[in-house]
């Protein structure tokens, strides 16, 4: 299908989940608004709050796939004329429909967001290995040493096993560190072979071998239908009683009911996420009942220098569209 031509009036372009403010921030709105209207939500719409938002949108701005943009939402809002998306990948993006109703789809770069998921990787193993939640001082009651209790005395990673589920750009950063700081790395993905893991210092193992053997076991996997739901109950039974599972890549790869159980039966002994199903993570969450994990708030990509990143291929994709110009990065179906 043709796309859908520029409206004959003044556009309107809808930004959502800028939960950080950092594209209102950092995009030069006012020059924008000088030829469209711009309507900025920094929480996050869901039903017919998000249909009133969109109602009337020519163009949309998405950071990540924050925002579910399935076929049946996309026939619901005819005057939308271009997507514009944060990154280089939109899993919920549906771009079948989109190119079949005409609508331009376009994205940016990504910046250094691989490095900065490496770094928030690296940060949960080490505060979850080290206790460091439990051990900072703090104004409100923290104390130096409680003599009542029998102190913790954190592990050292130095000789213990790293399991890297998934060897691709981040998993090779993760497992360059726990090379530095003495780990043993092993690695496992569909396509996994011994000549490709042993290129990046790891040793490729059954995924059976690896949960079962780990100290941390980190997921850096692009989920598909067959990794959905790959840590399932019986996997996640595998695991050691002192492991720790940290997830920064997506939460389609683990079963959440069955971790939640496999966490309450300490197995694995701990678990560090950035990622969930829902997000934000509602307030009754199950998870956050639980005193064997630590949970951040999906701040594996958002860093200055990626913010900065998404903020010029915003303006330069907008100004583009504006223009009547060819939109650069745009995306076929």
């Amino acid at each position: 299908m043709p796309q859908r031509g520029r409206p004959p009036g003044r556009p309107r372009i809808v930004v959502l989940d800028d939960w950080e403010n950092a594209l209102r921030e950092r995009v030069d709105w006012k020059s924008i608004g000088a030829h469209a209207d711009v309507a900025l939500h920094n929480t996050m719409l869901r039903g017919d709050a998000l249909l009133d938002a969109l109602q009337e949108a020519h163009c949309l701005v998405l950071i990540r796939d924050r925002t579910p943009m399935p076929g049946e939402l996309l026939r619901r809002l005819p005057e939308l004329r271009h997507v514009v998306f944060t990154g280089t990948r939109n899993t919920k993006l549906d771009l079948k429909t989109a190119s079949e109703l005409g609508i331009l789809v376009s994205h940016t770069e990504w910046g250094p967001s691989k490095a900065s998921t490496c770094e928030m990787t690296w940060s949960l193993i080490l505060a979850a290995a080290r206790g460091i939640p439990g051990l900072a001082l703090t104004q409100s009651g923290s104390a130096w040493r409680d003599p009542s209790q029998v102190a913790f005395l954190p592990p050292v990673l130095h000789g213990e096993r790293l399991g890297l589920v998934g060897l691709g750009q981040i998993g090779q950063r993760v497992a360059a560190v726990g090379r530095a700081l003495g780990m043993e790395v092993v690695t496992w993905s569909p396509h996994m072979t011994p000549e490709r893991a042993a290129e990046h210092g790891a040793v490729s193992v059954t995924l059976e071998d690896l949960l079962s053997t780990s100290r941390v076991v980190s997921l850096h996997l692009v989920p598909s239908p067959p990794t959905r739901h790959l840590l399932n109950r019986e996997r996640l039974g595998l695991m050691r009683p002192d492991s720790i599972l940290v997830n920064t890549s997506r939460a389609d790869l683990v079963d959440t009911d069955a971790l939640v159980q496999a966490l309450r039966a300490r197995r694995p002994g701990f678990g560090a996420f950035d990622v969930f199903d829902t997000e934000p993570l509602p307030k009754d969450h199950p998870l956050l009942a639980l005193d064997n994990v630590l949970l951040t708030p999906h701040y594996g990509f958002v860093a200055e220098p990626v913010f900065q990143e998404f903020a010029r291929g915003v303006r330069r994709n907008l100004d583009a569209w504006l223009a009547g110009e060819a939109v650069p990065n745009s995306v076929a179906a």
